[in-house]
């Protein structure tokens, strides 16, 4: 397992700052939220592409690949009724693949909480019909670029659609993908009222991508989850990817948050 950091951490440092900072403190990789460099994956000029990719080559930090997916542009949605909404969003997540294969990264974190709920009037199994209408295009693309697009579980504060890793993985099976996987998330799966290391047993089979945080929104080691458990159970199943950092609390600052948190996680690596 290598550990990466969410870039979204270090809200107004330049990119150059970013990689050389991480790579000083022993970071292996970096994941990048669309939003944070334009509204529109779009409007990012391939200049920009291939900045990143030289500071990742120059570094030897790994771009990972993305997450937060739809925050921008916003309107976008996957459980809309509005069939011309649920296609622009398909064209876009398409987009993005396309982004995330330009940097060099494998990876796509699908969470955005705001853009898959299921709204008054609808249900469950409504809005997992949208969303594999949504996504067939997208793993069409996926697998052309060699990217996965990995459904993420989140907690019932976040979303009510999607909430437990049983359901993810019942959606990856029946629309059978080789570019569909599982990604889990540490504060996610705390709220789904079953230990974390069993979860994580659960979707072994599917497991692609991790998240490292704690309840308490900080990240691994500012709180009351304890890793030992959880990283002896990745090692158990054979997971032999990141553990991505993401905090969604950044008030202790970015250098406090990157470098205690890898600090912790190294301890049981």
């Amino acid at each position: 397992m290598k550990i990466g950091i969410c870039n979204e951490i270090f809200k107004d440092w330049n990119l150059e700052e970013i990689f050389s900072y991480i790579k000083s403190i022993g970071y292996e990789g970096i994941e990048i939220a669309p939003f944070t460099i334009a509204s529109d994956v779009s409007e990012i000029e391939n200049d920009t592409i291939k900045r990143i990719r030289e500071l990742s080559e120059l570094n030897n930090i790994q771009i990972i690949g993305t997450h937060w997916l739809l925050v921008k542009p916003e309107g976008l949605s996957i459980s809309s009724k509005d069939e011309n909404l649920r296609r622009r969003t398909s064209e876009y997540l398409c987009k993005l693949v396309d982004f995330t294969s330009k940097l060099g990264g494998k990876i796509m974190v699908f969470g955005s909480p705001k853009q898959r709920k299921i709204n008054i009037g609808q249900t469950f199994e409504e809005v997992k019909e949208y969303l594999k209408e949504v996504i067939k295009p997208v793993l069409e693309k996926c697998y052309e670029k060699n990217v996965f697009l990995c459904i993420e579980p989140l907690a019932r504060t976040e979303t009510n659609f999607i909430n437990k890793a049983e359901e993810a993985i019942k959606i990856i099976e029946e629309i059978n993908h080789p570019n569909l996987k599982l990604h889990l998330d540490v504060k996610a799966m705390s709220d789904e009222g079953k230990p974390i290391p069993e979860i994580i047993e659960i979707g072994a089979k599917y497991l692609k991508h991790f998240h490292v945080n704690d309840k308490n929104l900080l990240g691994p080691g500012f709180g009351e989850i304890d890793y030992k458990p959880i990283i002896e159970k990745l090692k158990e199943i054979g997971y032999n990817g990141w553990l991505s950092v993401e905090v969604f609390d950044f008030s202790p600052g970015a250098k406090v948050i990157a470098e205690r948190s890898i600090n912790y996680l190294k301890k049981f690596l």
